[in-house]
């Protein structure tokens, strides 16, 4: 992937008005319910934010759920990230529009390489049928005895060179569709026990240690992976401290980009998880994550939290020379990014009662071979 060209000075955010443009571009919002209501219009046109991530309950058939992206599209006027998570399994917010997806662990589990790209090939179609085009998939997080019970089956394996080769099948599949996949969640969940939904996990790894197994997926990804999303997590075992990594320079910063030479878009996690705001406010939250080097930051429910960032963002960059340069860096980079990887992103005609038909069963198919080899009655190609 080429480098982000972050250009502090760049035009378009200059000045107060080019100010509130960047306070808006750092942020990823959800909606609400299934269209917009006039409130959301309104705030959507105000902030103007770079991505809408949508959930269960904003889908409930094609048509409607293209229809709810075209409209926040047209009221932020310009290039969105339509974001979503299908991961398959239990993190898959498509299951009651088509049918559902397998579980990484359950594809990973095949050992087969053709099975990986079919199950990125499938998800990608589905997502850019209805007129998204990013999901907050794969997850590079390792199985482990601690974390299974949190993240079941989200993770593919404990062999993090297994989890790559999982990760780039699938990557390579959505790109192929036209999808931007997001590697998750750096610098890794897999020793964690808790749910950062919740709290804050505390995983007790030492770095030297981390960066042989759990960081190696981004090492070997870090230059095809469109986004890289970072944890609530803290690792007191090393240079990060307790701190939770999406608020930490040495992790976000120090280690993604200089270390491992990512190049993509640094975007946090839920800014209303318990992981985070059970150590901190929203608002420390999102300027400490900005001056950490994220370029995205996501929150994904309440409209009053999205306002709360949109006027920390901006009413902090007024305040300090320093911070304004930081946060005008990340939307300078947002900005490039789309110019290169979404010129190409038409937004789709409405899908038809056949294509979502189409999808239904082809992704039926799939699951119906996964669990038959899964079971054993179907011998691995």
């Amino acid at each position: 992937m080429p480098p982000l060209r972050a250009i502090s000075s760049a035009p378009a955010f200059s000045g107060s008005s080019g100010l509130r443009r960047a306070a808006g571009a750092v942020i990823i919002a959800g909606l609400e319910g299934t269209s917009l209501s006039a409130v959301e219009t309104a705030w959507l046109k105000l902030i103007r934010p770079s991505g809408v991530i949508l959930f269960r309950r904003n889908v409930e058939e094609a048509a409607q759920t293209h229809a709810l992206l075209k409209a926040a599209k047209a009221a932020v006027d310009g290039p969105l990230f339509r974001c979503i998570d299908v991961e398959g399994g239990t993190v898959d917010r498509l299951r009651d529009l088509t049918a559902p997806m397998p579980s990484a662990a359950a594809v990973g589990a095949t050992r087969n390489p053709l099975l990986f790209r079919e199950h990125g090939r499938l998800i990608g179609q589905e997502i850019r049928m209805l007129g998204l085009n990013t999901t907050f998939a794969p997850v590079l997080d390792l199985r482990t005895d601690w974390s299974e019970p949190v993240m079941t089956t989200r993770v593919v394996s404990g062999d993090p060179v297994e989890v790559t080769r999982y990760a780039g099948e699938f990557l390579k599949a959505l790109a192929h569709a036209g999808v931007l996949g997001c590697g998750k969640h750096f610098p890794g969940l897999g020793s964690g026990s808790v749910d950062s939904h919740h709290s804050t996990p505390r995983i007790a790894r030492p770095f030297d240690l981390l960066w042989k197994e759990d960081l190696l997926p981004y090492r070997r990804l870090a230059r095809r992976l469109p986004f890289v999303m970072i944890s609530h997590a803290g690792y007191p075992l090393t240079e990060g401290g307790e701190e939770p990594a999406s608020v930490s320079r040495f992790w976000t910063t120090e280690v993604l980009v200089e270390q491992i030479g990512f190049q993509g878009l640094i975007v946090s996690d839920d800014m209303e998880m318990g992981g985070i705001l059970t150590q901190t406010s929203l608002a420390d939250a999102v300027v400490r994550a900005v001056l950490a080097g994220t370029h995205l930051i996501e929150i994904c429910r309440d409209p009053a939290l999205v306002l709360t960032a949109f006027e920390t963002l901006l009413s902090e960059a007024e305040r300090s020379p320093a911070f304004a340069r930081r946060l005008r860096q990340s939307a300078a980079s947002i900005e490039s990014f789309e110019r290169r990887r979404l010129k190409a992103d038409r937004f789709p005609a409405p899908p038809d009662a056949g294509a979502v038909a189409q999808a239904r069963e082809e992704t039926r198919r799939f699951t119906a071979k996964i669990d038959r080899l899964g079971s054993g009655k179907e011998m691995p190609a």
